[in-house]
């Protein structure tokens, strides 16, 4: 029973001592991502800590400081940058960044929201020195691949910035821009990992210049392909034209001969008649004649020695 009763009371003591302990300040944690800074007084004291776990300090004089040792976002805003060829352009960078010396971090910036700034003046500065120096055709482009497409014989509707060959391209100017920003960075116990450049903006009136060229670019080409349109259209119209005519010519050739051949057959057919008997062909011409001119509602008026008559005269004989 007394050993329970002691067991219960040591236990109360080192819960107390604990207790005491975190209440006071001198134990702290510190986690996995986290690194310390200890000062005493509002001066360091010792090492950062950067291992996780469970730490001690002197209690109330020394106060823990926090800081991250992941990586960090950095996020600026867009500015206006002029080229080398003087065009105006919002350039719009993001970065990534990290503590490397928690102290001269702590002594140099104290904390992240200020580091953020050192950070907006160092990558813009950086990003405004590296864009000066280049065209704005580097800035906006990575390859050569269009001009190389255009070789290849593809068909690709470009403005005549895109048609320049170049040297330097947008990736290198990250890179550029990312070697100037780590020069003035670690005095602040920073190390900047990666620059990128988000987007890039033509300024209003360099953007409706541009717009207007690309609309008269395209244009052109609805015009080229409206001509090559038109001249393959004439094409094919003249060539039904000349097909129609042919077959036109060659059917009305062919019906001539048909005509030509059943006229010859019919003349053929009335010289037999004729020749066989004279009179009785001459006969039945004239009934055809009577047929075709006389009706109920016709007058003839004949004279009397007429050859139209005469097989009438016959009649009274």
């Amino acid at each position: 029973m007394r050993s329970l009763r002691l067991l219960i009371t040591v236990f109360l003591v080192v819960l107390a001592i604990a207790f005491l302990s975190f209440a006071s300040g001198a134990v702290y944690i510190v986690n996995e991502g986290q690194q310390v800074v200890i000062t005493q007084f509002g001066k360091p004291v010792g090492d950062p800590v950067t291992s996780a776990g469970l730490h001690f300090k002197q209690p109330f004089i020394q106060e823990a400081h926090y800081f991250e040792k992941r990586l960090l976002d950095w996020d600026g805003d867009p500015n206006q940058i002029p080229t080398k060829d003087k065009k105006y352009i919002w350039v719009d960078t993001t970065a990534r960044w990290r503590i490397i010396d928690a102290l001269k971090f702590l002594q140099s910036v104290g904390n992240e929201m200020s580091a953020q700034g050192r950070l907006d003046d160092i990558i813009n500065s950086a990003t405004r020195d590296v864009v000066t120096s280049h065209l704005l055709v580097e800035a906006i482009r990575d390859s050569n691949r269009i001009l190389d497409s255009r070789s290849e014989g593809e068909d690709m509707i470009v403005t005549d910035e895109a048609l320049e060959r170049i040297e330097v391209g947008r990736k290198m100017l990250e890179g550029a821009i990312l070697e100037k920003a780590k020069v003035l960075a670690p005095q602040y116990g920073i190390e900047i990992i990666d620059v990128r450049i988000k987007r890039i903006n033509y300024v209003e009136d360099v953007r409706n210049k541009v717009y207007d060229r690309m609309i008269a670019e395209r244009k052109r080409a609805a015009e080229k392909y409206r001509s090559e349109g038109q001249g393959k259209s004439a094409e094919i119209e003249g060539q039904v034209a000349k097909e129609l005519k042919e077959i036109t010519s060659e059917a009305y050739r062919q019906a001539q001969v048909i005509t030509g051949k059943a006229d010859a057959e019919a003349v053929s057919i009335y010289a037999n008649a004729y020749n066989q008997d004279e009179q009785f062909y001459s006969f039945l011409k004239t009934l055809e004649t009577y047929k075709e001119t006389i009706d109920d509602k016709s007058t003839v008026i004949l004279t009397t020695d007429s050859d139209y008559y005469r097989y009438l005269k016959s009649l009274d004989k």
